[in-house]
């Protein structure tokens, strides 16, 4: 299921950018050649079950590509 993100992402912080990414040749090999970067934030995040939370999010944006691959580090509670 895909994440659903409700509302605006808050607190946004780049942990990683370039070679600096664990990931990068399979998010290149995946989405193509960008500016990829890792980014971390807070924002509201609706649960399959119904329940919306407030979370720790990371995912991986480029320039041009847009965010890819969300998911839901930690959850910090109710917002």
């Amino acid at each position: 299921m895909p994440l659903e993100i409700v509302g605006e992402i808050e607190h946004v912080e780049v942990i990683a950018t370039g070679r600096s990414i664990r990931e990068l040749r399979r998010l290149v090999k995946a989405y193509g050649d960008g500016r990829w970067r890792k980014l971390k934030g807070l924002g509201s995040v609706r649960l399959p079950n119904g329940t919306v939370v407030l979370a720790e999010i990371h995912w991986y944006e480029a320039h041009g590509l847009g965010p890819k691959e969300a998911k839901i580090k930690r959850i910090l509670g109710l917002p």
